[in-house]
């Protein structure tokens, strides 16, 4: 009985906590995943959030809506809404008077179209007209297709509403994002209907009852048509204070089926929704369950030896010593073992840069083979023990060749030889690690390991373990079952190691790929953007400019940003470290922020210095720069004060701020990644959430302090340590050039080289603008076609990812045909080392994208008054 009773109350007990665990892990996934979904939704409407605006500034609309347009007119909006609509591949666009009549569409052509109804009921129209613009989730009018509307209101010259500009969004992209998860994914309005999901069932259900004027509501609005709204079996809400939620339901597509589910839900402010995510708890629960049943097992294992032992007594002693010295003598082989293993790749490490002579110290046979699975270094030991001829062992060797001669020689077993050593070529070309032993025909046996390299090949150790075999065989069940734990936990931590390198990497390269295009069109956009300020007018228009290149200013920082980290993560930013004037910097940064500063509200005192340090100057700037823009971020009123102390050895460059301060919770916080205060001088203002944790990075890299202190509701203080430099080492600097007047661009003749279209068609209008002349190519052989030697340009502008190839291969062609070299700016969104090394070394320009055009226009200036 208390066999029993004790091994049902421990896996009793098990099951329950080893359920709980497994379910805050499947909540805690859950969170993370619903993160994700969120970022993709917002990401894909922030895509077209700004389209309505700026179709509402263009002139045609406005000048359609001011007045009742002829058929002619009506043609050429409607052609201008269809060519948006496939350029922007939107759902349909809508243009509506200011009665609520459509007056123009996208959609023209079909037999649905929206030209003609009265929109006036819709609340994205009554939105738009009040307040300027307006959002709506609901199922079309006309089309009888669900999407998501946005709208802004066209107003005149004298801020008179004329009309409404209307997109419409397929959501319907996201719900097959969703369709291959096996979770059930949905978003719900505010009302509490559920109008997207990854199943069809779910579709079209309230989660609660709905209130008489929430009905009402949706009913004037035909919000859903006349599609039938329908109760979800919910016989218990979700309540909100547990973490893990967990929910009984009965499945809208299976009645007779009650699911028990977590349920998780975020808040999407900004559209009013709500996104929920509900994950099957059985894999949970079940592991519970294997979790209290080996429990109640190794319970009723454990009170068996110690009966056994009290059975035993009188032999305990004698048996004791034995087995301890035993079991130390396993322990001390198990020890050497691993740390033969770690010498053993750390010589075979050695060996492929070409010290193979180190492997000969080693007791164990060692090979070593490259990626190509050809033999690279051995040692006199893996020689010996298979008795190698010397004609064989050569560096190049394919290794199967040995494997075949082992073959011959009976070494690999009965059966067919050419499929053993076909297995063995396949598990060496997986880089999987291994850990066998084999006993040969001789009675001595083998332990093998094999374990990969970095960067390719594999290296493999043969250990004589016969003594050793020999000593433990009167206790081998207990040898091996030690050995086996230490294998599995050894193997353990290696795939655990090699999956974070592999994850971290794909990220790595899948942040730097990703923010290489993104810039591509972020680049373009600046450039429409300045050119469109250079056209119109002061005003609500140069208003709505300025915020769009605020937007885009913020989107360039984050990317930045993701690059900086990926570029930190992948360890290729190139570290410069050189002893400089710690004044020189601070006094600049000084200035620079003082002005944003005063802009503010806020005074910013620097304290001048004299010392001298050893830093990487350009990182440095970067670590004072976050520490500067997040003081002035968070301080309401107040001063900012940015100078230095002596730290020994090193000077500590503090900034002190009057600011809202830190709570203890979230310093350490503060630092990671998409970390950000919820608080400020305005919430629109945070940035990113990257600036601490890039600094945090820059300074790991340079091995230099960061520290934090802090008193909330009184400011804050982040400092930096950095080691002090040698005076006589001092690089002597050159005054700055002196600023070039903007005059030398008027009447230039430029040409521009990128296989983007976007890319050219903006730069033409932004150079345009500067009194440019400006000619555009996609390709090289469309440049050679065009190069005349009696219109040679003054300047190009060249693309360093030009299609399939490289943009810097054409210039021999391009200089050989206009007879002399062409000033060039190289333009590309690579910050590379050698790149920039490169174009210093040919005498070009660079710039990395996306392009401030103010850095543009000068280093043009400077490039032309630098060729007269």
């Amino acid at each position: 009985m208390l066999l029993l009773g004790g091994a049902l109350l421990i896996g009793l007990l098990v099951a329950h906590y080893a359920g709980r665990r497994a379910l805050e892990q499947d909540a805690a996934q859950a969170r993370v995943q619903l993160q994700l979904y969120a970022d993709a939704l917002r990401r894909y409407v922030d895509r077209y959030r700004t389209l309505p605006a700026v179709l509402a500034l263009e002139p045609e609309l406005r000048q359609a809506l001011s007045g009742p347009p002829d058929a002619a007119a009506r043609a050429r909006l409607d052609a201008r809404l269809e060519e948006v609509n496939g350029v922007t591949r939107s759902s349909t666009l809508t243009l509506i008077d200011r009665r609520g009549l459509s007056i123009a569409a996208s959609n023209w052509r079909l037999p649905s179209s929206n030209v003609g109804y009265d929109y006036a009921f819709r609340p994205y129209f009554q939105q738009a007209v009040s307040t300027g613009h307006g959002s709506f989730y609901g199922v079309g009018a006309t089309t009888g297709v669900a999407g998501y509307f946005l709208s802004e209101a066209v107003h005149d010259a004298a801020g008179a509403v004329l009309g409404v500009v209307v997109i419409k969004l397929d959501l319907q992209e996201l719900e097959t994002q969703w369709a291959t998860s096996t979770d059930i994914v949905f978003l719900s309005d505010e009302h509490g209907v559920i109008f997207l999901a990854n199943r069809p069932a779910w579709r079209y259900r309230e989660l609660h009852p709905l209130a008489a004027d929430e009905a009402a509501q949706i009913g004037r609005s035909r919000q859903y048509a006349d599609l039938p709204l329908r109760a979800l079996d919910l016989p218990v809400a979700p309540p909100a204070g547990d973490r893990l939620r967990r929910v009984q339901i009965k499945a809208p597509d299976a009645p007779r089926v009650r699911l028990d589910v977590l349920w998780q839900s975020l808040p999407l402010s900004g559209e009013h929704w709500t996104l929920h995510l509900l994950r099957d708890t059985a894999a949970a629960r079940a592991a519970g369950r294997i979790a209290g049943l080996a429990a109640a097992g190794a319970w009723l294992a454990l009170l068996l030896l110690a009966l056994f032992v009290q059975s035993r007594a009188r032999l305990a002693s004698l048996r004791k010593r034995s087995r301890e010295e035993l079991e130390e003598m396993v322990k001390q082989h198990a020890a050497a073992l691993r740390t033969a293993r770690d010498g053993v790749v750390e010589a075979a490490r050695r060996a492929a840069l070409g010290q193979s002579a180190s492997l000969d110290h080693l007791p164990q046979g060692v090979s070593v083979v490259d990626a190509e699975l050809r033999l690279v270094a051995w040692n006199k030991r893996y020689v010996d023990i298979f008795r190698y001829p010397s004609e064989l062992m050569q560096i190049g060797r394919p290794i199967d060749d040995l494997f075949r001669f082992n073959a011959q020689r009976g070494l690999l077993g009965d059966g067919d030889y050419d499929e053993a050593i076909r297995r063995r070529l396949e598990h060496l070309r997986a880089g999987t690690p291994y850990l066998h032993e084999r006993e040969r025909p001789d009675g001595t046996v083998l332990e093998i390991r094999g374990n990969p390299l970095p960067g390719g090949g594999f290296v493999t150790s043969y250990a004589d373990i016969t003594q050793y075999k020999n000593a433990a065989r009167d206790l081998r069940t207990l040898a091996v079952t030690l050995e086996r734990r230490i294998e599995e936990r050894t193997e353990d931590l290696q795939l655990a190691k090699g999956e974070a390198e592999r994850a971290n990497l794909y990220k790595t390269r899948f942040v730097a790929a990703a923010v290489h295009d993104l810039l591509q069109p972020l680049n373009a956009a600046r450039m429409f953007v300045s050119a469109l300020r250079n056209r119109v007018a002061a005003g609500e228009a140069q208003t709505l400019i300025d915020n769009v290149d605020e937007a885009l200013s913020a989107q360039d920082a984050l990317l930045a940003g993701l690059l900086d980290i990926s570029r930190l993560e992948s360890g290729t930013l190139d570290v410069r470290r050189r002893d400089l004037r710690l004044d020189a910097l601070l006094d600049t940064l000084a200035r620079e922020f003082g002005v944003l500063a005063e802009s503010r509200g806020l005074r910013l005192d620097y304290v001048p210095t004299r010392a001298i340090v050893h830093t990487d100057e350009d990182l440095l700037r970067r670590i004072v720069q976050n520490f500067l823009s997040n003081a002035i971020r968070y301080t309401p009123r107040g001063r900012i004060v940015l100078g230095c102390r002596r730290a020994g050895e090193a000077v500590r460059i503090e900034v002190w701020d009057t600011g809202v301060g830190i709570p203890d919770a979230q310093r350490a916080v503060i630092f990671e990644e998409f970390r950000r205060l919820d608080t400020g001088r305005n919430a629109q203002e945070r940035g990113a959430g990257l600036g601490l944790a890039i600094v945090e990075r820059v300074a790991r890299l340079l091995g230099h302090r960061v520290a934090l202190r802090s008193w909330p509701g009184r400011g804050s203080v982040f400092s930096v340590t950095v080691p002090r430099g040698d005076p006589a080492r001092i690089a002597v600097t050159t005054p700055a050039p002196a600023r070039i007047d903007d005059s030398p661009l008027r009447g230039l003749r430029l040409w521009c080289l990128d296989d983007d279209g976007r890319v050219r068609e903006a730069t033409r209008a932004l150079l345009e603008t500067w009194g440019c002349t400006v000619g555009l190519y996609a390709d090289a052989e469309a440049a050679l076609a065009a190069a005349d030697p009696q219109a040679v340009p003054d300047l190009m502008l060249l693309d360093y990812r030009l299609g399939s190839g490289e943009g810097p291969d054409c210039l021999p062609a391009l200089n050989a045909r206009w007879g002399r070299s062409v000033p060039v700016i190289v333009i590309s969104a690579e910050r590379d080392a050698a790149l920039l090394a490169r174009a210093r070394e040919a005498g070009w320009g660079f710039l990395a994208k996306p392009i401030r055009p103010a850095a543009l226009r000068a280093l043009i200036s400077r490039l032309v008054v630098r060729r007269v």
